[in-house]
């Protein structure tokens, strides 16, 4: 998406975070193809309101490596940075009037029991 669409509101980053092994248990279960399709009503709305989005679906979290600053140098470590029983699986960056905007969208993100969104404001 082009720089000059985000310029109208705040921006939000709606956080998706979930038990990577429940995805896996309902993908086995053909259980996504309702969930999907949940993620494409909900961006034809966000289209169809002019809302400025952008959403992607984030690999395993054993794709996962980070780099930590250690001392005078950077160590990279395997896996995600904080130990937690959900895993972030997904994300979306919106423009919203406010908080409650934010919150509203993040409450139509198609989810899988137990999941959970974090809404936060980006800073200016």
């Amino acid at each position: 998406m082009g720089a000059a669409i985000w310029e109208t509101a705040m921006k939000y980053l709606l956080l998706i975070y979930s038990v990577e092994a429940t995805f896996a248990k309902a993908a086995a279960a053909g259980g996504l193809p309702a969930i999907m399709a949940g993620h494409a009503q909900l961006q034809a709305e966000l289209a169809g309101q002019d809302v400025a989005w952008s959403a992607a679906r984030l690999e395993p979290v054993a794709t996962a490596r980070t780099l930590e600053k250690d001392g005078d140098g950077r160590s990279v470590h395997d896996g995600p940075f904080a130990e937690t029983k959900e895993q972030l699986g997904g994300f979306y960056l919106i423009e919203a009037a406010d908080i409650d905007a934010a919150l509203a969208w993040a409450g139509k993100i198609p989810l899988l029991d137990g999941a959970k969104v974090e809404v936060r404001p980006i800073a200016a």
